[in-house]
């Protein structure tokens, strides 16, 4: 994973300073690219611990098609749970709840998550309906029927309902590439990455998401190229990140997935794992919402 502590150093290099809409204060660089060839192993940072749980179900509940964070809490997965609630907060019902109170609430009373936890149409709405299209589904049958196409895209951006979308989509776009030698890669356009909480997950996001589709469609996964607009570091997140360049990267781990009688329709969280997944403590900072 040198590639990522690359990615850091480019950015801590270009130092433009930036206002965001957080308030917190950025490094910024627009237009990286990094490359990971996951035949090297899968992508998951150890220069700090990841949470590979949160990874995995993140991305069933983007194909499941869901907007609501109930499975994710459900599931112990509180990667999303800032933004409903600021939503939340401006409603009728809000009655000086904690964030903690109001996840318990969450967990316990249906009627409430399914009205206070929706985050609108944000990426799982957008892959399996994009305007009454489902784009995930024609991914596949169009990447089985037709493998050489240079249109194998999904987007998340859509114009139409990016308002109403509790936070507008980061990982806004993606696109398939079958090479000859039956190898599959997949590119990511990012419009706004988060360097030391967000890219890492998007990292091993959107490599799980490769592998699952190559198994589906009978290819190898090879190469998740990971294209960034503006690649930014938060300013309370600059000493965390100049701590991850004193540690040395570890060998990477191997993604394990039980596919059998299965498709990517019916991949549960028991089917993944890693085995030989070492990594170097995990490194706390705060989330900008």
């Amino acid at each position: 994973m040198k590639q990522y502590l690359e990615l850091v150093k480019d950015v801590l290099k270009n130092d433009e300073k930036r206002e965001d809409r957080t308030n917190t204060g950025t490094i910024s660089k627009f237009g990286t690219q990094s490359r990971y060839d996951l035949r090297e192993g899968f992508p998951l940072l150890t220069t700090k611990k990841v949470f590979f749980k949160g990874v995995v179900h993140e991305i069933l509940w983007f194909i499941s098609g869901d907007t609501n964070i109930k499975y994710l809490v459900d599931n112990k997965v509180n990667i999303w749970n800032e933004w409903p609630y600021e939503t939340f907060k401006k409603s009728n019902e809000f009655n000086n709840e904690t964030l903690e109170e109001y996840i318990e609430k969450i967990k316990v009373d249906n009627e409430f998550s399914k009205k206070h936890g929706e985050l609108g149409p944000v990426y799982g709405k957008q892959w399996r309906n994009f305007n009454g299209v489902d784009q995930f589904k024609n991914l596949i049958n169009d990447i089985k029927e037709n493998p050489f196409s240079r249109r194998h895209i999904i987007s998340a951006w859509n114009p139409a309902e990016v308002n109403q979308m509790a936070l507008p989509p980061c990982h806004s776009l993606f696109q398939f590439y079958v090479s000859s030698d039956g190898f599959i890669d997949l590119q990511l356009y990012q419009r706004s990455g988060d360097i030391f909480l967000g890219v890492p997950f998007n990292i091993a996001s959107y490599s799980l998401l490769l592998e699952l589709v190559a198994r589906e469609c009978n290819l190898k996964a090879r190469y998740f190229i990971h294209t960034i607009g503006d690649a930014h570091i938060y300013s309370n997140h600059i000493e965390q990140l100049q701590l991850q360049l004193t540690r040395e990267p570890k060998k990477l781990a191997q993604l394990k997935v039980n596919w059998e009688n299965k498709s990517i329709f019916d991949i549960k969280f028991e089917d993944i794992s890693l085995e030989g997944y070492e990594s170097h403590p995990a490194i706390k900072g705060a989330v900008a919402v």
